[in-house]
């Protein structure tokens, strides 16, 4: 019996749909069920997606507003999100527009290399006496502790007391010979220090600046991959801090 059904299977008749007639072919290819049942789904799709948007259209508020509305416009038919343009400055835009990303690089560089000189000659004294420590001494009595002198014990003069650093002990300030210096040198040092603690502050500024504009170019260059998917923006570019973007992630082999 079931060697009657497969020789039965195999002398069936195949049936098939028949080919666009000679006379049409200029029509095209003929429509086949399945063309059919395809394009018969997306009309059905788009009809009730219609419908549905009339039925919206027809209970909207006509005082509602969303900054949506503004934020968003139809181009031949596509919907398209405005992308707000990110705060520069004058200077960061001029950058932008006329330099790539080794200038932006090499210029990063060469201010910094110039703040860690400026760093190791000031050796950031004065931010380092502002720094209040603890140095703890400790005895073996109460009594002791009433009648402890800082200034005896460290053997150093007491204007010195506050130093972090280059406390020299009084025997060692007596066997120096300090050479006699005038008010008006005292005075060009200190306007030299502080001078020199300007530029140390301005250099910072212009590397942080340098960072953010590098930073900013680096992503304009990879959304400029067209091989890659448009990532999502979650956060707009300020004047100090470059945007913020997601990329889907992707499992690399």
């Amino acid at each position: 019996m079931s060697t009657w059904k497969k020789a039965s299977k195999t002398n069936q008749k195949v049936h098939r749909e028949r080919h666009q007639p000679e006379s049409r072919k200029h029509l095209g290819l003929l429509e086949k069920k399945e063309d059919y049942k395809a394009r018969a789904r997306d009309h059905n799709e788009k009809e009730r997606t219609l419908k549905i948007l009339r039925k919206r259209a027809l209970n909207r508020n006509p005082d509602e507003f969303y900054f949506h509305m503004i934020n968003s416009h139809v181009v031949d038919g596509t919907h398209h999100e405005l992308e707000k343009d990110d705060e520069h400055t004058s200077e960061q835009i001029r950058l932008m527009q006329t330099q790539d990303l080794r200038y932006i690089s090499t210029k990063r560089t060469i201010e910094s290399k110039k703040i860690d000189h400026l760093q190791s000659e000031l050796h950031m004294l004065d931010a380092a006496n502002k720094v209040r420590n603890k140095h703890i001494f400790f005895v073996d009595t109460l009594r002791e502790a009433k009648k402890f002198n800082v200034v005896q014990h460290l053997e150093t003069h007491p204007a010195l007391l506050n130093r972090r650093i280059n406390r020299p002990r009084l025997a060692d300030l007596e066997r120096l010979s300090l050479p006699l210096v005038d008010k008006a040198s005292v005075h060009s040092a200190e306007s030299k220090k502080k001078a020199m603690y300007k530029e140390l502050k301005k250099r910072i500024e212009r590397e942080k600046e340098l960072s953010v504009i590098q930073r900013k170019l680096e992503l304009k260059r990879h959304l400029h991959n067209k091989k890659e998917e448009i990532p999502k923006r979650i956060k707009p570019g300020t004047k100090t801090a470059p945007p913020v973007y997601e990329w889907k992630y992707e499992r690399k082999r």
